[in-house]
């Protein structure tokens, strides 16, 4: 592959945007960003007028293009992997669902076993949403299967998946959640919080516990009150913990996204899709889990009782519109859903930035914020010719 030079009207580097320059990206790798051209001789890709950007991670994704990880089908999630590039997504973390614990112990080993098989988006862990939730707050999540959390099975999970789970979500109000929360962060694995009725005081030892994300913040939790702040106020008061958005202008009304950004800061807020198999499929009736779904008019609810059941949002659609509802930055934005979720995964020694030394995933937008070209360890594996 050798080495190349991008050149491009501005980098969003670690150290910040930069100007007019040049971005080295040698045997797959991310090099050095100069000023200058660095020889005559020199191969270089011109970009004149683009803007590059990381690959994007998203650490929160059921499915796509008709797939969903639930079904169990590596085949279907190398599909999703390859449908993601046109959302602009490199990284991601295959999502679970609430289920019994053979299905998930299968899914487990699925992914487990074939990760490394996909040719888009890179399997960068699983994120376990549930089955440690309760029933108030459930959403699209099967209430039939909710235990209290449990040590041996995550530790069967994790053995079976070969220590891919890398985040998984759990109510703080169930009966064992602090000790579950305390053994499995000292492993590695970040917990989050979620599908919680738990009050203020709940959610603060949770997090005094080692938890260190809100999940889908606002949806599928104890609202705020003045008297009671529930866990929206956790999310909103306690530091170095990180929220999620859903930013599909459904979820999450862009004035409270706004709040809860200045609030938390966009240093710790999450973009993620919650995408279902909907995504990048045309509007209809759907599953989710055990659920029927109907999308209709951009969004996705379960056809019992219209409750939101995930999304149909694609993460670059999210930067653009956090943008527009002039919520944050672009470079805030693209930190917002590139090295931050990355970062609140640890995952971010190998993914989320135009760092030298890791793969040379990244993005070609212009200054619209619209997808033109995604790289993966180097090479152009799509193009936007719209």
């Amino acid at each position: 592959m050798g080495t190349y030079y991008i050149y491009a009207s501005r980098f969003f580097l670690p150290s910040g945007i930069k100007g007019e320059g040049y971005l080295a990206v040698k045997e797959g790798k991310f090099g050095s960003y100069i000023k200058e051209m660095p020889n005559e001789n020199a191969q270089v890709l011109n970009y004149s007028g683009k803007w590059i950007t990381p690959g994007l991670v998203d650490t929160h994704i059921h499915g796509f293009m008709g797939h969903d990880v639930m079904d169990n089908d590596f085949e279907g999630i190398k599909s999703i992997s390859k449908g993601l590039l046109s959302c602009g997504v490199t990284s991601f973390l295959p999502t679970t669902l609430t289920s019994d614990i053979e299905t998930l112990n299968q899914v487990s080993r699925t992914i487990g076993d074939h990760y490394q098989e996909v040719q888009g988006a890179k399997i960068r862990g699983i994120f376990f949403e549930g089955p440690f939730f309760t029933e108030e707050h459930k959403g699209a999540q099967n209430s039939r299967f909710f235990q209290d959390p449990n040590l041996e099975i995550f530790h069967h999970w994790q053995e079976l998946s070969k220590g891919l789970i890398k985040k998984i979500a759990i109510a703080p109000e169930r009966a064992g959640a602090v000790h579950f929360t305390e053994n499995v962060v000292k492993e590695g694995v970040t917990v989050a919080l979620a599908h919680s009725s738990a009050t203020y005081e709940q959610a603060g030892t949770a997090v005094s516990s080692g938890a260190s994300i809100f999940v889908h913040t606002y949806n599928g939790m104890s609202g705020m009150n003045h008297r009671e702040p529930g866990m929206v106020g956790a999310a909103m008061t306690t530091k170095d913990t990180f929220a999620e958005l859903i930013c599909d202008g459904h979820h999450v009304h862009p004035a409270a996204a706004d709040v809860l950004i200045k609030a938390k800061t966009p240093e710790h807020i999450v973009l993620v899709t919650d995408c279902m198999r909907a995504g990048g499929m045309p509007e209809g009736e759907y599953t989710l889990g055990d659920f029927p779904v109907e999308v209709k008019d951009g969004a996705a609810r379960l056809k019992e009782n219209g409750s939101l059941a995930g999304s149909v949002l694609k993460l670059m659609d999210a930067v653009r519109n956090v943008c527009d509802w002039d919520s944050a930055t672009i470079e805030e934005t693209i930190r917002m859903a590139s090295i931050i979720p990355a970062r609140s995964c640890h995952i971010d020694d190998c993914c989320g930035s135009l760092q030298a030394g890791h793969d040379a995933d990244f993005l070609v937008i212009d200054p619209q914020l619209k997808l033109h070209e995604t790289y993966l360890n180097g090479v152009s594996v799509y193009k936007n010719d719209n």
